[in-house]
């Protein structure tokens, strides 16, 4: 197997997951909704953006559905796999939601429910694009 096909099954979700654990627990970041800001944009409105490390990630685990979401149209031998592994992160980030205090935040909260979302989507994708590829094999 080549190493774009082994990337291409590793679920987006466990990148943001390790990120989240290595700033929470290596660098001390708060992931508290309305944290400290980390800087200022002066919008054309009048009004000022000030995103914090908790907004920052919650739009990098929007960018990550995407493209989970992206990957799951994809049919495939690997499709199995890629839903497996994006079942275990969905469970590994309720269980650290759960269970250890760094990740009790309403910040990986809503990663962890993008994550199962991912999981829905993704089964319920693929079921419907093999139900059409077996209505077009003249099978139903």
């Amino acid at each position: 197997m080549n190493f774009i096909k082994v990337i291409s099954v590793v679920p987006l979700f466990s990148v943001v997951l390790v990120l989240y654990l290595v700033m929470a627990l290596l660098f001390g970041v708060n992931f508290e909704l309305g944290a400290e800001a980390l800087f200022t944009i002066s919008l054309p409105s009048g009004s000022e953006w000030n995103p914090s490390w908790s907004g920052i990630f919650i739009m990098l685990g929007v960018v990550a559905l995407y493209f989970e979401i992206i990957k799951s149209t994809k049919t495939g031998t690997m499709t199995i796999v890629e839903h497996g592994l994006s079942m275990v992160v969905f469970i590994t980030c309720l269980m650290l939601f759960l269970l250890y205090q760094p990740t009790g935040t309403s910040t990986f909260l809503i990663i962890t429910l993008m994550s199962l979302l991912d999981v829905v989507a993704g089964f319920n994708i693929t079921i419907a694009a093999a139900r059409r590829d077996f209505n077009m094999g003249g099978g139903g």
